[in-house]
């Protein structure tokens, strides 16, 4: 997985399919069961759900994991349903911290769980 950082301590790599669990479990009710932005809740939002199988296509085809995790574990604000959207910076929290490789060459900690999802994300984006 291009997420991981060679030579990072980590107790384990990270897994898609945890990853996949975590966005069924938290994410999928607004951006979709396939991650394609037309969860039960979209309609109900303000501004609309984006589809999360194209966030490459529409960065150059480069998957952007570091804006996708500021948004996630609430680094970075995002305006949904009239307010913010759904901050789940503590479910992810861990002590066991993963180095993520950035497109710029810079890396970011995050949160086992966090590098998870991100995978997940990244391994659902379309050409």
């Amino acid at each position: 997985m291009s997420l991981f950082i060679a030579g990072t301590a980590v107790a384990q790599e990270v897994n898609i399919q945890d990853g996949k669990d975590l966005f069924r479990t938290y994410c999928w009710q607004c951006h979709g069961f396939e991650a394609t932005g037309d969860g039960p809740m979209a309609e109900m939002l303000a501004i609309r759900t984006p589809n999360l199988t194209t966030l490459a296509l529409e960065n150059a085809g480069v998957f952007p994991i570091d804006r996708v995790a500021e948004k996630i574990d609430g680094r970075s604000r995002l305006l949904a349903h009239g307010g913010e959207m759904p901050i789940f910076g503590a479910v992810f929290e861990t002590d066991q911290l993963f180095a993520l490789a950035l497109p710029n060459g810079q890396t970011m900690m995050v949160g086992l769980p966090l590098a998870n999802l991100l995978a997940f994300l990244e391994s659902v984006q379309v050409d």
